[in-house]
């Protein structure tokens, strides 16, 4: 089964292929001092924050690269 929009980011930075997706598309993410308090969130949510800088094609460009990775 692919990673989706529904994924939570603890799911994505537990796989590292998912991880070196979501490091490609927003750098830095693994390492970001809030990373913890997003761990139970899913990556549909974290997109619906302005503040994360994920727009519609940024999302969708992720979910392209992701669908490419098995969990």
């Amino acid at each position: 089964m692919a990673f989706s929009i529904y994924s939570t980011v603890g799911k994505l930075m537990s796989n590292d292929q998912a991880k070196a997706v979501i490091e490609k598309h927003l750098p830095g993410a693994s390492t970001h001092p809030q990373l913890s308090d997003a761990w139970g969130m899913t990556l549909g949510e974290i997109a619906s924050f302005p503040e994360a800088g994920i727009n519609t094609t940024k999302l969708q460009e992720i979910l392209a690269d992701l669908a490419q990775v098995s969990e």
